[in-house]
C-alpha cells in the first residue's frame, strides 16, 4: 500500500509546515492506519524539512530473533530512502515502540550521526564496526528514546504523580 503524504498544517498565523513523505507499506497482520499515522506523526515532529521515502515491510522475523531492522536504500552521503522491516506478531504497544525505535535510526541517518562507509559502521565519525550490539551507541540511544517517543505519541505525560496514602503513611 502506498501512502503519499504531502501534508500542510498551520502552527501559528504565518508558520506553514509542509511534510513530504512517501510511505510504502506491505506485508500482513498489521494495522495500516496505525503504521501510517505513527510514521506521519514522527516525521512531522522530528524530520519535517526532509523529503523522505520509507518502505515498511511487515513479516515474520522470529527466525532472525529480532523485532525490526532499518536500512538505507539510496546513499550514505545524504540518505533519504529507507526500508524498515518489522515483525508482524507484536501487540500494538510493542509494535509502536519498535516502529519508533526504527524510525529513530532513520533520524540518526538523516542527521548524519550514523553512517555506513567503505564497509564500516560509523557513529559520529568513530568506527564501531566491531562493537557488540548492546554497546552500539546508536542502539543505546534508540532504546533510550523509544519509550519516550511512544509516550509522546500517545500523549502520556512523562511525570508520574504519587500522592501519599494517608492511611498507610506511604
Amino acid at each position: 500500500m502506498v501512502h503519499s503524504l504531502v501534508h500542510t498544517s498551520c502552527q501559528s498565523n504565518f508558520d506553514f509546515r509542509i511534510l513530504m513523505l512517501t510511505l510504502y507499506t506491505s506485508g500482513y497482520n498489521y494495522s495500516k492506519r496505525r503504521c501510517a499515522d505513527a510514521v506521519e506523526w514522527f516525521i512531522q515532529k522530528y524530520l519535517p524539512r526532509y523529503k523522505l521515502e520509507i518502505n515498511i515491510n511487515h513479516r515474520g522475523l522470529a527466525r532472525e530473533g529480532v523485532y525490526g531492522y532499518c536500512s538505507v536504500l539510496d546513499c550514505n552521503h545524504r540518505p533519504r530512502e529507507f526500508e524498515i522491516e518489522l515483525h508482524n506478531q507484536m501487540n500494538s504497544d510493542q509494535y509502536l515502540q519498535t516502529l519508533f525505535h526504527e524510525l529513530w535510526h532513520v533520524y540518526q541517518h538523516v542527521m548524519g550521526n550514523l553512517k555506513d562507509k567503505h564497509g564500516k559502521r560509523l557513529w559520529r565519525g568513530i568506527d564501531h564496526t566491531e562493537t557488540d550490539y548492546s554497546d552500539q551507541p546508536w542502539e543505546v540511544e534508540a532504546h533510550q528514546i523509544e519509550e519516550q517517543l511512544y509516550n509522546e505519541y500517545l500523549g502520556i505525560n512523562d511525570f508520574i504523580y504519587a500522592f501519599p496514602n494517608r492511611l498507610t503513611n506511604s
